[in-house]
């Protein structure tokens, strides 16, 4: 399990703002990794906030990321794999069907989840 919670705040100009809250004491800077389609994104922004224990995370949104569809960005704790948050950003047909953007979610996570599987896999032998 985390020791961090994301709460977005906004999209804003092509930058999705979100607070990462610290949950456990102890606990230091979180270590989180971003990424569309499998890859780590550019332009993602962690400061410290006047609050002990929280940060303001900013998201470059990538001009590669806007695209008929649905594409959708993880934010995930890099020690733990778990999943503190995502967007989808939808465009062109799409947009009459919300349930794409959870379709490519469930599918963004099951991804995730076989590499973690595998890895335990690998690890366990």
């Amino acid at each position: 399990m985390s020791d961090y919670a994301l709460t977005k705040v906004r999209l804003f100009e092509g930058v999705w703002e979100g607070v990462v809250t610290r949950l456990r004491d102890g606990a230091g800077r979180p270590n989180l990794k971003v990424t569309h389609l499998e890859q780590p994104l550019e332009g993602v922004s962690l400061s410290e906030t006047q609050d002990e224990g929280a940060w303001d995370l900013k998201v470059r949104v990538p001009a590669e990321a806007i695209a008929d569809g649905v594409q959708t960005v993880l934010i995930t704790d890099g020690d733990t794999d778990e999943t503190l948050g995502s967007f989808a950003i939808l465009a062109g047909e799409a947009l009459g069907d919300d349930i794409r953007a959870e379709m490519d979610l469930l599918r963004a996570e099951l991804d995730m989840l076989k590499r973690a599987f595998r890895r335990h896999c690998v690890e366990t032998t």
